[in-house]
């Protein structure tokens, strides 16, 4: 059979072309790929050309493979297509990469089209010179694109929405548009607090149990979860969350039901809410329990937990206002991100956060390990005209700040304003159980610097130190660990 080029400029972009185009195609279990509704929901909006849509689906409804489909059509009959597909690391780029490629190898139509170089991760249309390439989202490949159409996968993986800013920009150029699909990540990180305001932010045109879709001219956003004042153990209520005819209320019972399934994980991965691990050392519903609806009244003294660093942990400011014993409230934290490529965050940086802090709030105290920060702890004392309290960073010291932290907090008289950088910080950390049974936060393990903002707890760290210092003076108590005035 002799191959041409389609008419491209006839091609209608419909959900029913697309359904037609699909009917040829094999899934690798060698049956036919029948479109699911909610991805024919998510491509009306595509194909009406909305710049940004996200489709937010829990694990195994097929979204990659859904994706994949998406690309190879694209390829066909976009006129100068070029998508760049980023996922979250190499081994879920060789997902994709895999079923967009099994799409064209079981399709003799396809197959004679396209060409596949599995090397590169890359697929080529023969005929009109589109292409796709597919690559890890951590590979330092995503300023160089000018793409039709951009695909990003687990967007909550991603160390950061780096990439997806820059190839939002970069589609501008051709209006192009964006496609994203992940499930649920975790609190307070930039995936969950951008997921956040785009349902904020952007008029509901259609809400039911399980799925709210939001839409403007601008972005698009089909989202399946299980609300979080619902049962996720009633199955009924879960499967309203995974729109996948595979995926049953039986299905989900049976894997609810396996040995290794932890409730943290069904939460986040069944019914996409955003979920920590079950090591962390504050939960989420502990955390938002302990939020108050106050702020720190401007004019009000404060002292300021400081933790210091340089390369690669932050540095983390964060006030306390203790009007009377039993009501204590943390401020919003000031986090100092240094560059990480070797050299140091910059001390003017810290000391414009620390003027900041002082001018809404005047810092009675600042609390800090000063042994890597003298000069900063000089500046403190002699610029800013604020006393210095040395605390050393040793297991006794951070078990007594866990110790009096978490007393306060359980005992309701600790509070914090809900601050997104605090909040991230305190539920990145577990607990970590010292030789003769104490506990004190600590970062989760981890030992590469893409993760590193999921490992940084040094808002909380400063939290706890000046929280312990403001209380055991305020108590007038015995020390259990010596404190130092440097100044």
């Amino acid at each position: 059979m002799a191959l041409r080029a389609p008419a491209l400029e006839q091609t209608p972009f419909t959900v029913p072309h697309f359904r037609a185009w699909a009917s040829e195609l094999e899934l690798d279990n060698g049956q036919p790929w029948i479109v699911d509704d909610y991805f024919e929901s998510f491509l009306e909006d595509y194909f009406a050309g909305i710049p940004e849509c996200w489709l937010i689906v829990p694990e195994g409804n097929g979204k990659t493979t859904a994706l994949g489909g998406l690309g190879v059509y694209l390829l066909e009959f976009r006129r100068g297509a070029w998508i760049p597909w980023a996922a979250s690391s190499r081994d879920q780029a060789e997902i994709g990469y895999r079923q967009a490629e099994g799409f064209i190898l079981r399709s003799p139509r396809l197959r004679a089209m396209f060409k596949c170089l599995e090397g590169y991760r890359r697929i080529r249309n023969k005929l009109n010179g589109n292409r796709m390439q597919i690559f890890a989202a951590d590979d330092a490949t995503g300023d160089g694109v000018i793409p039709s159409d951009s695909f990003i996968d687990e967007l909550h993986r991603h160390k950061s929405l780096a990439l997806y800013r820059t190839w939002s920009g970069k589609s501008e150029k051709r209006q192009g548009q964006l496609a994203t699909i992940s499930i649920a990540g975790e609190p307070y990180s930039e995936f969950e607090l951008t997921r956040e305001r785009i349902r904020e932010e952007t008029p509901v045109v259609e809400r039911r149990p399980g799925y709210v879709h939001c839409r403007s001219k601008l972005i698009a956003l089909h989202e399946y979860a299980v609300p979080d004042d619902s049962d996720v153990t009633d199955m009924a209520t879960v499967k309203l969350a995974n729109p996948s005819p595979r995926i049953t209320q039986d299905t989900l019972a049976a894997k609810f039901a396996t040995p290794t399934m932890t409730l943290p994980h069904w939460r986040r991965f069944r019914c996409n809410q955003a979920t920590r691990s079950e090591a962390s050392a504050i939960t989420d519903a502990e955390w938002e329990a302990w939020k108050s609806d106050e702020e720190i009244p401007a004019g009000e003294p404060v002292d300021v937990g400081l933790d210091v660093a340089w390369k690669l942990d932050t540095t983390a400011a964060v006030p306390l206002w203790v009007p009377e014993p039993q009501k204590r409230l943390l401020g919003p934290a000031t986090i100092l991100t240094p560059p990480r490529d070797g050299s140091s965050l910059h001390p003017d940086r810290v000391k414009d956060g620390l003027r900041a802090i002082h001018e809404r709030n005047p810092i009675n105290v600042v609390v800090m390990d000063t042994s890597r920060a003298e000069d900063l702890a000089a500046w403190i004392s002699d610029d800013l005209g604020v006393l210095v309290v040395d605390r050393a960073q040793q297991n006794p010291d951070h078990a007594a700040d866990y110790d009096s932290m978490m007393a306060a907090f359980r005992n309701g008289w600790l509070h914090h304003t809900g601050d997104p950088g605090l909040s991230r910080h305190a539920l990145n950390a577990v607990a970590r159980e010292l030789p003769g049974g104490r506990i004190r936060f600590d970062r989760p393990s981890s030992g590469r610097l893409a993760q590193q903002e999921r490992r940084v707890i040094d808002a909380l760290t400063g939290a706890g130190m000046v929280h312990r210092w403001a209380t055991e003076n305020l108590e007038d108590e015995p020390e259990t660990e010596p404190w130092v005035v440097v100044r």
